[in-house]
């Protein structure tokens, strides 16, 4: 009977791996250039750029399109690595409020902790509400977004068996 278990366990986990690593780089991307968008538009002051490129190349390039798109493609990367995150510490609660969790932790992560790595971006506290809400709103949808699809995914293959 054990070896049943082992087999099961390990056929979900060789299933849900490649799902996981979707998720995450379709995250990024998502959520990347939905970022992108809002910065466009003015809704927010920050984008990816602002955290992943401009703090350590201040070029010109850097502040254009494509630092945008280098950023979002790092960002996809960076996904991928919360994503398995999520999946080994959270893959079993089929909700959505562990996910909304990890948003706000992220969003807490770039803002507060790691705030003095990012040079381009202003301290929390100048920075104006459009920006504030905006970042939120978008981390907490990032990680409602992984969240449940991860766990939604590795629920399904559960039922399954």
């Amino acid at each position: 009977m054990r070896r049943v278990t082992l087999k099961r366990n390990t056929n979900i986990t060789s299933k849900i791996i490649p799902k996981v690593i979707s998720t995450g780089f379709f995250g990024g991307i998502i959520w990347g250039l939905i970022s992108a968008f809002f910065g466009y538009f003015n809704f927010t002051s920050i984008t990816p750029k602002s955290f992943i490129i401009r703090p350590f190349v201040q070029t010109e390039w850097s502040d254009k399109w494509l630092g945008q798109l280098i950023s979002i493609f790092i960002l996809c990367v960076l996904s991928i690595v919360v994503a398995f995150i999520y999946y080994v510490l959270f893959k079993k609660i089929n909700k959505a409020y562990p996910g909304f969790l990890l948003g706000v932790v992220l969003w807490f992560i770039c803002f507060w902790l790691l705030e003095p790595l990012f040079s381009t971006v202003p301290k929390f506290y100048h920075l104006d509400s459009d920006t504030v809400v905006t970042t939120m709103c978008l981390f907490i949808l990032y990680g409602v977004f992984v969240g449940y699809s991860i766990s939604f995914s590795y629920n399904q293959l559960l039922d399954e068996k």
